[in-house]
């Protein structure tokens, strides 16, 4: 038995051009395991996700901007889970179903936050859906919680209502 492997059984890097087609299919996997209560299955299977390979792709290769980036983490070289920052923003972050509980979700917080502090960020953001208790542990654990705000979104087939929740990094 080796004392040393040649990569790291896990890790957190930078997304690159290819990752777009695991993190869309985590992404559904992990909506219809966490949130199908919440959105239903009509908002489910009316995803597109070739729509949304496709705006991975390009958050990927073509950031709108400064402050944006898309983070994965991966066991070996499979990409499990995925994290999208903004300027002081945690715009997405999904593990897939079978990883979770495996540290990959804390692991992407983690490196989010460092991406959001290099880029001069003094508080971190994110949105809920109601409901979702998970992630409200999950980030309530991390130490950020709800600041009061809501959002309600259009889904096309039924309304959503997402709380923020924050904290001062």
């Amino acid at each position: 038995m080796s004392l040393f492997r040649e990569t790291a059984d896990v890790s957190v890097r930078p997304a690159v051009p290819g990752d777009d087609v695991a993190m869309t299919a985590i992404q559904v996997g992990a909506w219809r395991s966490s949130h199908a209560e919440i959105l239903g299955a009509d908002v489910l299977d009316a995803l597109d996700t070739v729509r949304m390979r496709e705006q991975w792709a390009a958050a990927i290769s073509s950031p709108p901007g400064p402050g944006f980036g898309v983070l994965v983490a991966c066991v070996g070289a499979e990409v499990v889970g995925f994290a999208a920052v903004a300027p002081g923003q945690v715009l997405a972050l999904e593990v897939e179903p079978r990883h979770q509980r495996g540290g990959h979700g804390s692991r992407l917080l983690s490196a989010a936050v460092d991406r959001l502090r290099r880029d001069g960020a003094e508080e971190v953001v994110t949105w809920v859906l109601d409901g979702d208790t998970a992630r409200e542990t999950f980030l309530a654990g991390a130490g950020l919680g709800p600041d009061g705000r809501t959002r309600t979104l259009a889904t096309g087939v039924r309304d959503v209502v997402e709380r923020r929740w924050a904290a001062e990094i």
